[in-house]
């Protein structure tokens, strides 16, 4: 396996070369399961990549701005072994990239992809599940708020083509092979 460096705000560290599939991600230093990235199922290869809590914490940091090493792991209190593994997965996954330092020095710093930006409605999702079922009533939290208005974001809802709210109820996944589409998956 070929390595090559990547400096962080700490030591540098060594990262396998790009080019591996995201499949390849059950190979990493943590205890995995073996690899979802075959199913046919999307929630499925999805969790594959961003199913672990630091995974995802790692990309809502990223929203909110966060590009080095050093901050991540000041942030989450996370070790930077654990660190180093996520961060490792999510750019070989395509979810982030590693880029040259935007203020020029020689650090590098971790950037959303396209594919990772496209995680923005789960993170917000998550946030407003995490809201309505998480917190005591009046319990202070966190809030996601538009930049230039500064008001909450507005519930996030799946709706029918005519408007309609969406129930979970209202759906069947039609999985491979399945003419009926008679389970979820």
């Amino acid at each position: 396996m070929q390595l090559h460096e990547v400096a962080g705000d700490g030591p540098a560290h060594e990262w396998p070369a790009a080019g591996k599939a995201a499949g390849a991600t059950a190979e990493s230093n943590m205890a995995r399961q073996r690899s979802l990235a075959d199913s046919p199922c999307p929630v499925a290869r999805a969790t594959d990549i961003v199913g672990d809590r630091w995974a995802l914490l790692i990309v809502r940091d990223a929203f909110d701005g966060v590009r080095r090493f050093g901050d991540f792991r000041a942030s989450l209190g996370v070790a930077s072994n654990i660190l180093s593994d996520r961060l490792r997965m999510l750019v070989e996954a395509g979810v982030f990239d590693v880029v040259p330092a935007s203020d020029g020095s020689a650090y590098q710093e971790y950037a959303l992809t396209k594919k990772g930006e496209g995680l923005f409605p789960v993170i917000v999702m998550l946030r407003q599940w995490g809201e309505a079922n998480l917190f005591a009533r009046g319990e202070p939290h966190s809030v996601l708020v538009e930049r230039r208005t500064g008001r909450a974001i507005r519930k996030l809802a799946l709706r029918h083509d005519d408007g309609r709210p969406l129930k979970a109820a209202e759906t069947v996944v039609r999985k491979v092979g399945d003419d009926e589409g008679a389970t979820r998956g």
